[in-house]
């Protein structure tokens, strides 16, 4: 290359792996493989659409080259390398060049599935003020079993609490664990992102903490039992015990602070942690709120479903609750589009009312129903939730947050 370029790359200490790039890529130029995440550069056309899902803004790095930085090369990375010097005729291609940056930037929010905006009464939200090279520690406060002991799904609630150190955070944001050790090859094991499951004034309010909903998982591979390195590491954790947290991590998937919004939450499992936010955050300020809150909430039984018990204290008046099981004897299964589509008539409704926001959380699997189950209740109503969707995440009313 005679001229300089601006090579987008993604910063490896920051990025957490969880592939939101890959999947908003509309011409795939983001790929992976064990170790890093990356951008071709001869493919990419700087559309910016990765830019705003990315949880923990590794995606927003830049560096000026006369030759880009291959596949290879970038594969390799355990850190992004240093900007290299340049003459002056670059540093005057380099201004043209963020000028165009700064325009696609600013569009960003406009393009269709680009990333969710936040609500426009969310309060602005604090990002990355801990990282990897400067992290915060926090002392374990609580790690209380939140579903019971018969349960094949072992989920915790654990309480970090930060002391002096100031994290502020709010409902629907994330924060990084970083566990201690090193994997097989020998590298520091990669940080985790965790849903915040308390509103912003934390479990107990003037204290300095917050709570995180973590499963335990164990899987099996080749008849060999394996344990999630970072969900075992928190599950196991005592009282008093120091962890490593980065963040908070987050700018879009936020509660609206009017309390005329209306919010549908669709959740299974761990993906009820924003939820619980969202609920405790409304019922401790706005109890009396004009805005209808509810919860579609997906397990296999009663006693895998994290929070039942407490779910059972939060008045009708704060949450509305539909509880769905997949797995009870004697009943057929029952899955959240299910009870969605049983209650087409309210949801359709919330959704035509420009005061409503709708949330969806958990496992990646259920997205497709809950899409087919939305566009099957628009259907029925007249109404097209394409048109209808694509207008709620232009104006920050529609947020999906799987894994």
């Amino acid at each position: 290359m005679n001229s300089p370029l601006r090579q987008h790359l993604i910063d490896p200490e920051m990025c957490i792996r969880c592939g939101t790039c890959e999947e908003t890529c509309p011409i795939s130029a983001v790929s992976h493989n064990d170790d890093n995440y990356v951008v071709d550069a001869k493919i990419c056309e700087l559309c910016m659409n990765c830019i705003l899902p990315c949880p923990t803004g590794s995606i927003d790095h830049w560096r000026i080259v006369k030759t880009p930085y291959s596949l290879e090369e970038q594969f390799s990375w355990d850190e992004l390398p240093e900007q290299a010097e340049t003459s002056p005729e670059d540093e005057d291609a380099f201004e043209t060049l963020d000028e165009d940056v700064v325009a696609l930037l600013k569009t960003a929010h406009s393009a269709v599935d680009g990333g969710a905006r936040a609500p426009d009464s969310a309060a602005t939200p604090s990002v990355n003020l801990y990282t990897i090279a400067k992290p915060a520690i926090a002392r374990v406060a609580g790690n209380l079993p939140i579903t019971d002991a018969g349960a094949e799904n072992d989920i915790r609630h654990i309480v970090l609490d930060f002391e002096n150190a100031a994290f502020p955070v709010l409902e629907g944001q994330s924060i990084g664990i970083i566990p201690p050790g090193k994997d097989e090859r020998g590298k520091p094991h990669r940080l985790r992102l965790y849903s915040i499951s308390s509103p912003r004034d934390g479990e107990r309010p003037n204290f300095n903490n917050l709570a995180l909903t973590v499963k335990r998982h164990i899987t099996e591979v080749d008849g060999k039992m394996h344990n999630g390195v970072a969900s075992n590491y928190l599950c196991d954790l005592e009282r008093g015990a120091e962890v490593t947290v980065t963040g908070p991590y987050g700018s879009t998937f936020l509660m609206p602070n009017d309390p005329d919004a209306n919010i549908i939450m669709i959740c299974t499992g761990t993906g009820s942690a924003p939820f619980r936010a969202f609920t405790e955050r409304r019922r401790r300020s706005q109890p009396n709120a004009a805005g209808k809150m509810i919860m579609f909430f997906g397990a296999r039984r009663p006693e895998e479903l994290p929070y039942f018990g407490p779910l059972k204290k939060v008045p009708t008046k704060v949450l509305e609750q539909e509880l769905v099981f997949s797995r009870l004897d004697g009943q057929e299964k029952e899955y959240v589009q299910d009870r969605m589509r049983q209650k087409s008539e309210e949801i359709l409704e919330l959704i035509e009312s420009d005061a409503t926001y709708i949330y969806i959380c958990g496992l990646k699997e259920m997205e497709a129903g809950v899409g087919e189950a939305l566009n099957d209740i628009c259907r029925r109503g007249g109404d097209d939730w394409e048109t209808r969707r694509k207008a709620m995440l232009e104006s920050g009313r529609y947020h999906v947050e799987t894994y």
